[in-house]
């Protein structure tokens, strides 16, 4: 069977909506509306007479013949993709789309001070960020790469260190230590109200903090849980309860007054960033000058 332009280009579609199992998300993907993939879906399966999908209102699912095409072509077209992703190298100024993954605070922290330098430097390129602390399989998900703390990179990932470790604080309000104290020891917290943190993979972080070679690890107590640190600082900031953050993220706080660290000589530093991505394909072009980018601005040390 002799492919054509319409073939090819039904595939791709076929590949993405059967990567997001969805054809908005697929459509998002690619820059084209879901009832356009789903048009070409459907003169695909036309064409070779073979149904593909099976289509509800709630889902997209494969058929054992989707299957067995998604399985055929997913790994040649991803190598001509990255065959012409190769030829950025031969280009004047490198083109193309990247799409990332990162949490809220390496949003903000890391990718926020060199985006301007970015998109100045490389006009060509089109960038994408998806921001969320929710972990992701970002090849599933239709991502180029991620970015998370070092310890949580999946491991049959390739990493590339962003920035230097992160020191890690106890802070609370100045009202709020009035009324309950200042804790002064690692076990002083069990008696305070705290606001704990889920991790991207829906774990709540225990407290670990260090002084002179000793470590601590505190399950502290709290009527709350939550997955983001900006929230956990409002709330914190009215008087809550005491929160473990990076300090990157409270030194503002801090510095206008309404936030007080506490256990100052107890704060640890934890793992840095590391964008990751995986180890099946090549580096894009538009990862790797936003790599070398971050790397030479330097937001969060390297």
């Amino acid at each position: 069977m002799q492919i054509s332009r319409s073939d090819m280009a039904d595939l791709a579609h076929f590949l993405a909506v059967a990567r997001r199992r969805s054809f908005r998300q697929a459509g998002l993907d690619l820059g084209v509306s879901g009832s356009a993939l789903s048009h070409s879906l459907k003169a695909l399966e036309a064409r070779i007479g073979v149904r593909l999908l099976n289509r509800t209102t709630r889902s997209v699912t494969l058929t054992a013949a989707g299957e067995h095409l998604y399985a055929a072509i997913s790994e040649p077209i991803d190598t001509l993709g990255q065959a012409l992703e190769a030829l950025n190298r031969f280009r004047d100024r490198p083109a193309g789309r990247i799409r990332l993954n990162v949490p809220h605070d390496a949003a903000i922290h890391l990718l926020t001070p060199v985006i301007p330098t970015y998109v100045e430097r490389y006009p060509d390129l089109e960038l994408e960020v998806a921001v969320s602390n929710h972990m992701v399989d970002v090849t599933d998900g239709g991502y180029d790469a991620g970015i998370r703390f070092g310890g949580t990179v999946p491991e049959d990932m390739i990493a590339r260190r962003l920035s230097s470790g992160i020191r890690w604080v106890v802070v609370g309000s100045p009202a709020y230590l009035d009324r309950h104290g200042i804790p002064r020891h690692p076990d002083d917290l069990m008696h305070h109200q705290c606001l704990r943190i889920r991790d991207g993979a829906g774990r709540a972080y225990e407290w670990e903090l260090e002084r002179d070679g000793q470590a601590r690890t505190v399950s502290v107590p709290g009527a709350m849980i939550i997955d983001e640190t900006r929230f956990a600082i409002g709330l914190v900031e009215k008087g809550v309860g005491l929160a473990y953050a990076p300090k990157l993220a409270v030194e503002q706080g801090i510095a206008q007054g309404s936030l007080r660290q506490v256990l100052e000589d107890w704060s640890s530093t934890g793992p840095g960033y590391y964008l990751y991505y995986s180890s099946k394909r090549q580096l894009p072009m538009g990862l790797k000058v936003l790599i070398e980018l971050i790397r030479e601005l330097r937001p969060l040390g390297y």
